[in-house]
Parts: structure tokens; C-alpha cells; sequence
């Protein structure tokens, strides 16, 4: 294969992974097929086997190929999903139980919050649009844009008082005569909460790579409730072949995901963790993000992603209630976003993380 590096668009490594994991997925690096040597790749394009490396352990981290002892890097995104989930032993004794509480700055926060008082005055006694600030909303979409890799319009963001809150909405969105699956084991939270709203929940075994492959295919759920990066309490995290199986369940079976993910900002990789709803062509994810992690408990701020085609819906349905977030908290948090304070906090937090604290 012929891979192209573009000075002006980045560090060759990105652009490299970018290209492999586009070829595996498109079916041109089929599923067990051996890719090139790192040597001969770094020769064919013109850069350091350490680059061609650092593409490699990528690829691998995410689940798109296996190294093999002594025979090299091999294809193990299986686009099909033929094989079962591997059952391993409880996923709870492979748990890594580190606190990951963020400890954002307190200066810039009370910094940001005396900008916004000079700045508005009066208008933060004023309420917001009823789906978030047309600031926060931007500041998230221009972040995830440049940080996430998400491209999503503005009208597609709702912000709400934490997450469970907004699952709350979800439920009142879709209606309450669908059933909703979850990983098991998982936030005990999640189940009460779509519980306290009319709806019944059941739960789908939890292996070391998701889901189990066997129960989601006979599960008779239509919304899937899923924490694709380290689901709390197993900490287990879908890799790219089970991502993709989830996203043809949910063609399939004319379902709709609930992507839940509340920490992969804090990833150890050196590029954001991939989201289901970005890798899905469809309209079938929502998508659920909070502040809890990566500033405070207390700010209770979460927002949800919503597929274009399901805007409509939205605001047909529940579009008329009023933003459960202060406007002042809204334009204090799109502050901190947009002044570059909050990506500095998660880029200091992961360089602390993959130092080992």
C-alpha cells in the first residue's frame, strides 16, 4: 500500500494510523491478514520505524490488529462479527480500581467566573435557550470538533443537569414501551433511573472485549445502553470490532444506542479515544458526555449529542422544557472551554496518567 504524509496536516504517525485503520475497515487489509513490517512501511513512505511503530501500537490499543510473536502485526477487526465474545472469568477481577478525580484548578475556574460576572452583568439572571446557551453549545461543538473528532451542528447539543437527568429525557423522547438493555455488571444508577421512568431494563453479560455477542444478537431490547470506555465497575473497554458490532445491531434490529462516556477524555493514548457515535454513518446513537470527571461533581452539567434525524423528535416531544442548567453556570463552563483552560486540565491530567501518577 502507497500511504501519503501531508506535512501540514499533522504528526505522521496520525495520518498513518488514519490510512491503515481506513484500509481495515474498508476490507482492504482483510480480517487475519498480515500488514507490512514496520521496516518495509517505514521505507515505502519515508519516515522512522519509530513513527511507523507508534501507528502500529494505535491500531493495537484500539483493537484493530494483534501482534504475533515473531510473525508481526495481524488483522483482527472482524467487520462480519462471527465470533463470540471471549468469556473470560469474572471481568471485575481485571478491574483497575484507580481514582481518576480530576483536581481541575481552582484559579482559573474563579478566574473565569469573575471574567463572566464584568462581562454579563445582569444577564446571568436570564434564562437560556431550553436546550443549553447558544455559547456552551458552541464552545462543545467547536471542542469536540477540534479535540474528539466530532462534527456535529449546534442544534444537535442538549444540555442538562447531569447525566442521569438526561437519560430521564431520553426515555421521554423515544417513549416508554421499548426496552432497554445494559451491560451487566454497570452503574447501578443507570437501571433505576430508566426504572423510575416507566421503562424495563434487562441486562446483557459484560465480557473482557463488551458485550457478550451471543445475548446481543437474542436480546429483545430495542435501546442499548452502552459505556464503550472503561464501563464502571468492570472497566472493561470495547474494542473497534465490537464497537462496529454494536453499530450493525442497532441496523439490524432498528435499535438505538445510548452511548454513555463519561471518561475518555482522561484516555492514555496519545489521540482521543474513538466515540460509536462518530464511527456510525447512521442516525441511530445518542451520544452522553458530563463535566463530573473532568472538572467537578458539583458543577452537574452533562450534554448529549442527538443524530440529526432525531432533532425533530426532540423538540416535537420534550423541546419545551426549560434548560435544568443556570445560565451563569452554562457561560462560565463555555468560558473555560473556549479560553483553552479546560483541554490544558485534560491534556495535564493525561500526561500525569501515562507517567503513572
Amino acid at each position: 500500500m502507497k500511504y501519503v504524509i501531508d506535512k501540514q496536516k499533522g504528526k505522521a504517525y496520525l495520518q498513518i494510523y488514519e490510512q491503515i485503520k481506513s484500509d481495515v475497515i474498508e476490507g482492504i487489509y482483510k480480517y487475519n491478514t498480515k500488514l507490512p513490517s514496520k521496516r518495509l512501511l517505514a521505507e515505502e513512505i519515508g519516515v522512522s520505524v519509530i513513527t511507523v511503530e507508534h501507528a502500529y501500537s494505535l491500531l493495537f490499543e484500539e483493537g484493530y490488529i494483534d501482534a504475533r510473536e515473531r510473525s508481526g502485526y495481524f488483522v483482527c477487526y472482524n467487520p462480519d462479527n462471527t465470533f463470540p465474545s471471549n468469556p473470560h472469568t469474572s471481568v471485575l477481577s481485571h478491574a483497575h480500581t484507580t481514582d481518576h478525580s480530576s483536581d481541575f484548578p481552582f484559579s482559573p475556574y474563579a478566574k473565569t467566573v469573575r471574567k463572566v460576572l464584568s462581562t454579563y452583568g445582569k444577564e446571568i439572571f436570564v434564562s437560556s435557550d431550553s436546550s443549553g446557551s447558544i455559547e456552551l453549545k458552541a464552545a462543545i461543538r467547536d471542542y469536540l470538533k477540534r479535540s474528539r473528532g466530532i462534527n456535529v451542528k449546534s442544534e444537535q447539543i442538549v444540555i442538562g443537569a447531569g447525566s442521569e437527568y438526561l437519560y430521564g429525557l431520553i426515555v421521554q423522547m423515544l417513549g416508554k414501551n421499548r426496552i432497554y438493555a445494559l451491560e451487566d455488571p454497570s452503574y447501578p444508577k443507570i437501571a433505576k433511573v430508566y426504572r423510575a421512568n416507566g421503562v424495563k431494563t434487562l441486562f446483557l453479560p459484560l465480557f473482557t472485549d463488551g458485550i457478550s455477542s451471543e445475548h446481543l444478537k437474542k436480546t429483545p431490547a430495542t435501546v442499548l445502553h452502552i459505556t464503550p470506555y472503561r464501563s464502571y465497575p468492570s472497566y472493561v473497554s470495547a474494542n473497534a470490532s465490537k464497537k462496529n458490532e454494536y453499530i450493525q445491531w442497532a441496523k439490524t434490529h432498528n435499535g438505538i444506542i445510548v452511548e454513555d462516556d463519561f471518561e475518555s477524555e482522561f484516555t492514555l493514548l496519545k489521540k482521543a479515544e474513538e466515540t460509536v457515535f462518530s464511527l456510525s454513518s447512521g442516525n441511530n446513537v445518542i451520544y452522553v458526555n458530563t463535566f463530573t470527571k473532568t472538572i467537578s461533581p458539583a458543577l452537574r452539567i452533562a450534554y448529549m449529542l442527538l443524530p440529526e434525524d432525531m432533532v425533530d423528535l426532540y423538540q416535537k416531544t420534550i423541546g419545551f422544557y426549560t434548560c435544568s442548567v443556570p445560565y451563569f453556570n452554562q457561560l462560565v463552563l463555555a468560558e473555560l472551554i473556549a479560553n483553552g483552560d479546560f483541554e490544558r486540565h485534560i491534556n495535564r491530567v493525561r500526561r500525569k496518567r501515562r507517567r503513572g501518577f
